[in-house]
C-alpha cells in the first residue's frame, strides 16, 4: 500500500506517541496487569493502523473524457442545488457537494482538463462539513478551470469540524489533466464541484462516489 506523501510527518509523530505510551504502560504494569499491557498493545496498535490507512493512496485508473466532470473525492453526495456562484463567475451553476469521512480516502483529483484561471485560500471557522454555510463560512480553497471550449468548472476544498489542513498544489495559469491528483484534506470535510446551470446531473444524494473514477456530470454542449 502507498502512503500519501502529506502523511508521512503525521504516522511518525502518531507512532513514536503510540511507542511512548506503550513503554510508560509496559514499564508501571508489566509485571502485575498481563491483560491491561495485551490490550493496551491492541489499542495503540490499532490507533496507528487507522492513521496509516487514513493516508493511503490507492492506484487509480486515469479516465478522460471532455464531456465528463468526475468526482473529485472519495466520499456521498449531500448536495445537488442551483446556486448564485458570487466569488468570481457571478453566475447561477449547479453545485453538487460530495462529503467525506474520517475512512474515507482524502486524496482530491482534478474533476476536469483545462487551465486554472483563479485559485484563493480563505481562511474561516470550522462548522460541520454538512452545515449548509460551511462553504462560504468554512476554512476552504476555491480553484477555477476554464475548459478548452471555454466553459467554467469551480470547485471548493472546505475544511470540516475536524479537517483543519487543506492542502493544494493548485497555482493560478497551471496546465491541469482530469484526474490528476491536485490536493488533500486531511480528517473529514467536503468538496464542492459548481459546474454550468444547464449540465446533465448523474447523481442524486446519498450517491456514493469514488474519486477519480465516478462521473457526476455531463457538460452540455452550446
Amino acid at each position: 500500500m502507498k502512503i500519501n506523501k502529506e502523511g508521512y510527518k503525521i504516522i511518525a509523530i502518531s507512532g513514536l506517541i503510540c511507542l511512548i505510551l506503550w513503554c510508560m504502560i509496559y514499564y508501571f504494569h508489566s509485571h502485575s496487569e498481563a491483560a491491561l499491557l495485551i490490550t493496551s498493545t491492541a489499542i495503540l496498535f490499532a490507533f496507528w493502523i487507522f492513521i496509516v490507512a487514513f493516508f493511503r493512496e490507492p492506484r487509480r485508473v486515469k479516465i478522460h473524457d471532455p464531456e465528463l466532470v468526475f468526482s473529485p473525492c472519495d466520499g456521498r453526495v449531500v448536495v445537488t442545488e442551483v446556486v448564485y456562484e458570487d466569488e468570481y463567475l457571478k453566475q447561477e451553476m449547479l453545485q453538487i457537494s460530495i462529503f467525506m469521512s474520517i475512512t474515507n480516502v482524502h486524496m482530491n483529483w482534478m474533476p476536469v482538463a483545462g487551465e486554472v484561471e483563479y485559485y484563493k485560500y480563505h481562511p474561516g471557522r470550522f462548522l460541520i462539513a454538512w452545515h449548509p454555510k460551511s462553504s462560504t463560512e468554512n476554512e476552504r480553497t476555491t480553484t477555477v478551470v476554464k475548459l478548452d471550449d471555454e466553459k467554467r468548472v469551480l470547485f471548493r476544498q472546505v475544511a470540516g469540524l475536524i479537517a483543519r489542513r487543506i492542502v493544494s498544489y493548485i497555482k493560478v495559469g497551471n496546465k491541469v489533466n482530469q484526474n490528476d491528483v491536485f490536493g488533500f484534506i486531511k480528517f473529514g470535510s467536503r468538496i464542492d464541484v459548481l459546474v454550468p446551470k444547464n449540465s446533465e446531473l448523474l447523481v442524486e444524494i446519498g450517491d456514493p462516489v469514488v474519486g477519480s473514477q465516478t462521473p457526476i456530470v455531463r457538460l452540455r454542449k452550446e
